[in-house]
């Protein structure tokens, strides 16, 4: 990242919500970073993208009100540009399939390093 150019925009998406504070501390601790939303629930996750205008979305596969797999297809749909990470604590490898397959960008599990979270989303651009 360029000195002086602004920080990546992310919304992060969690229904868990010490998770969801400590990754807007996290992510916020990083100058090239910043939370500008965060969402307990899928339909939240879309209003806040929708509103926000980020540049990087992080979140979770088991939500409340709409499903991460859902979320993702829908925010590929009518945000093509936006980066989609999926960070999950459940480690089904065909739920990761889906996420992937619905346009996610990355999906990590929570307990995976997070500096490749952070790698990821600093360069806040969608994988061609």
């Amino acid at each position: 990242m360029n000195a002086g150019s602004a920080p990546v925009r992310v919304v992060i998406a969690d229904d868990d919500e010490p998770f969801l504070e400590f990754l807007r501390a996290l992510i916020d601790a990083q100058p090239e970073l910043v939370v500008v939303g965060s969402a307990r629930d899928g339909i939240e996750a879309l209003e806040l993208a929708e509103e926000m205008h980020p540049e990087a979305i992080v979140l979770d596969l088991h939500m409340p009100r709409l499903d991460g797999v859902s979320a993702i297809a829908r925010l590929r749909r009518d945000f093509p540009n936006l980066c989609v990470i999926v960070l999950t604590g459940d480690p089904a490898p065909p739920l990761h399939q889906a996420a992937r397959e619905a346009g996610a960008d990355g999906v990590f599990q929570k307990g995976e390093m997070l500096e490749q979270l952070l790698e990821r989303l600093a360069r806040g651009q969608p994988a061609d």
